[in-house]
């Protein structure tokens, strides 16, 4: 039996196809298993994001979930829960070593600056912008 024609290309498509999303789902995974691992302390990357959000629940107000929610709307939907976490933890951390009483707006952007990679401060920027809050005083964050 040999392949030859549409057929061929198709099979061809096929194997490239399954062994670049196998590649791409196992590069995320790696990823998530690498947070995962301990550090010295005994807690993972993710431990501390879980114990920094559960310990700062109490400090947040519906203004500032709702401006959270804003700011990682341009996140899609695939990656938003992911995000939405990794900044409340940053917020969580923030609020809890300077000991606030609540989680205030300021702390928020502070907190959304710190936990976005550099790679997406030209977003965040247009984001901010787009929610009228001025940056220059978060500049040193950058």
């Amino acid at each position: 039996m040999q392949l030859h024609g549409w057929f061929l290309w198709f099979i061809l498509f096929w194997v490239v196809f399954l062994v670049g999303s196998f590649a791409i789902g196992g590069f995320f995974m790696f990823r998530k298993f690498l947070k995962k691992m301990p550090k010295e302390d005994g807690k993972s990357v993710m431990d501390w994001e879980e114990h920094y959000v559960k310990e700062s629940h109490h400090l947040w107000g519906a203004a500032e979930k709702a401006l959270l929610e804003d700011l990682v709307s341009p996140v899609p939907e695939l990656f938003r829960d992911v995000a939405r976490h990794k900044i409340a933890g940053k917020i969580g951390e923030l609020a809890l070593s300077e000991k606030a009483p609540q989680i205030t707006e300021e702390l928020v952007i502070r907190g959304y600056i710190q936990a976005t990679p550099k790679r997406d401060h030209k977003f965040l920027r247009k984001k901010l912008f787009e929610n009228r809050i001025d940056v220059a005083p978060y500049e040193h964050l950058f």
